[in-house]
């Protein structure tokens, strides 16, 4: 039987930056854009704010582009300080590269394994999806979902009875699937 378990985010990841006023390395994304015309150029920055002093800092979204390249529907989310882009542009490679960051996503997401409870014997299928591009070690979301140590996880991959296409060992970010082999 296949079980299908969703990863999903419960709150923005933090963005890892270092702070010019005190230092710290982390800073909380509040959702809220900061958009500045200068003639027909148009500026747009994601606010966040460090968790140490509560300074302000401006990630880079837009910078100088002419407002007639850009579609309404994204210059409507930016003004209405969306939430939900706040997360998009967040997960965009490009934005975390231009801006330097990393995000930290410890405790700003959950497993989803729709409340099934795991029989202790035969083979469970599993396909793991990820809402959002979060980046979590497989033998941790396996021992949380069967109720397992992550030694005991390590344990039954070294001794085959966690088998799957992809790599077990790092993190994932992309949709996977394992069967776990229990006694019978």
């Amino acid at each position: 039987m296949l079980e299908n378990w969703v990863v999903m985010p419960t709150r923005l990841p933090l963005v890892v930056r270092r702070c010019h006023t005190c230092a710290s390395e982390r800073f909380r994304p509040n959702g809220r854009f900061r958009v500045n015309a200068n003639h027909k150029l148009l500026d747009a920055w994601l606010l966040v704010l460090c968790t140490g002093c509560g300074e302000t800092a401006k990630l880079a979204i837009l910078e100088r582009v002419n407002v007639r390249s850009i579609p309404p529907g994204l210059l409507d989310r930016l003004q209405d300080n969306d939430a939900g882009l706040a997360a998009e542009l967040l997960q965009d490679p490009v934005v975390r590269h231009r801006n330097h960051i990393a995000l930290d996503w410890d405790g700003a997401w959950r497993l989803d394994t729709g409340g099934s409870d795991h029989p202790g014997r035969g083979a469970l299928d599993v396909s793991v999806r990820f809402a959002a591009r979060i980046p979590v070690r497989p033998v941790r979301l396996i021992a949380e979902g069967c109720g397992l140590s992550r030694a005991e996880v390590e344990r039954l991959i070294t001794d085959g009875k966690v088998v799957a296409a992809v790599r077990l060992s790092g993190k994932l970010s992309d949709d996977f699937t394992f069967t776990l082999k229990r006694e019978n």
